[in-house]
């Protein structure tokens, strides 16, 4: 078709972001939090958003979000992005920095997205396998950037899928090699209880990326946001869109950060003991092995093939992530944490599977 023709080559090469159509009772397959936004700041954010003419635009630069998210991140609010998720800043980020001759570094496996918009813009991808303990293989990364001298590089920390966490001498390793910018996604650092934010008055070419979608139970809502210094700032909101957060999101994260002490604070306790608890348990079934993970989220190395393990769950009203086909995890699913009563569920559910396909100790 000429209208194919038109589109880039390496697009076309790409598969779209997808994620499984199926559903079920219980719903651990996309790291949320399993619980709902508490009722308190539910019947806050209907109160002020029932107050306000929604015939109007929202404020083209959301002040009071932005001056809430200074102070409970103490970064300046010059330095601060607010983003349709953290997924739109990333693409925000991409674009006012890469293009055909630039190049990203990338820590695999990892969010998928970070090479899918790096092709799209035309840069050249480059990659470092994580250790065979699924850690950070940080000598390795720091000799990849001496090496490409790349443009960006993304450390996702705790990293998706495998919930590993860059500590702060290996960050900082990396930030005086680096002659590019070093970006930091933390959208599940408040289950590590560990975030570069500190570094950021220090390191100019660091970024931290964050989201309400995860920890700050607002996945709905789609609000993330985006740390850095203010004149770095300035360029990237140059390809972010006009109004890119509606009223209501707004509204929900402004309301979320004050109420984040007395309701969200203790779920987040809850979910890290949660998947401290998990972890063990899965250890105990024959033929898995958990991998220990500083998020919300754990991938299990299973002698059961994972799309066997996939559909004998679904069977059960459970959905997983079949994690096998990425890079280094072959064999591997994965699982989000979820309430008590839905992690006893998968518990009992693997032990059953293990059981009947003959499951060992891995």
């Amino acid at each position: 078709m000429l209208s194919l023709s038109k589109i880039k080559s390496e697009v076309r090469e790409l598969r779209a972001y997808s994620l499984s159509v199926h559903c079920a009772a219980v719903k651990i397959n996309q790291n949320e939090n399993p619980y709902d936004l508490p009722q308190a700041i539910k019947t806050e954010v209907l109160k002020r958003i029932g107050a306000r003419a929604w015939s109007r635009y929202p404020e083209f630069v959301p002040e009071a979000l932005l001056q809430r998210l200074s102070n409970f991140s103490e970064w300046p609010r010059e330095g601060i992005l607010v983003g349709n998720g953290s997924n739109e800043l990333i693409q925000a980020l991409l674009m006012v920095t890469l293009g055909k001759g630039k190049s990203v570094l990338i820590c695999e496996p990892t969010f998928a997205l970070y090479r899918q918009v790096s092709i799209v813009l035309g840069a050249k991808v480059e990659s470092v396998q994580l250790n065979p303990q699924l850690q950070f293989d940080v000598p390795a990364l720091i000799q990849k950037v001496r090496e490409i001298r790349p443009d960006v590089t993304i450390i996702c920390s705790p990293n998706n899928p495998t919930g590993c966490v860059i500590d702060d001498d290996q960050l900082l390793e990396l930030l005086r090699e680096s002659t590019g910018l070093i970006v930091v996604d933390e959208a599940y650092h408040e289950f590590a209880g560990h975030s570069a934010a500190p570094l950021l008055s220090d390191f100019t070419n660091l970024v931290v990326l964050r989201t309400f979608s995860k920890a700050m139970a607002l996945a709905g809502a789609r609000v993330g946001y985006l740390m850095a210094a203010p004149d770095l700032v300035r360029e990237i909101c140059k390809a972010v869109l006009p109004y890119n957060v509606n009223v209501f999101s707004q509204t929900a994260a402004e309301v979320a950060l004050e109420m984040y002490e007395p309701e969200l604070r203790p779920l987040i306790a809850t979910i890290v003991n949660e998947r401290n608890r998990l972890f063990s348990e899965l250890r105990k079934i024959p033929g898995l092995t958990p991998v220990a993970s500083r998020a919300n989220f754990m991938v299990v190395r299973s002698q059961i093939d994972p799309r066997q393990v996939f559909e004998q769950l679904l069977q059960r009203d459970i959905l997983i992530r079949d994690v096998s086909s990425y890079p280094m995890l072959r064999g591997y699913f994965r699982v989000s944490v979820g309430t008590p009563q839905e992690n006893d569920l998968l518990i009992t559910a693997l032990s059953e599977i293990s059981s009947s396909l003959g499951g060992r100790r891995a």
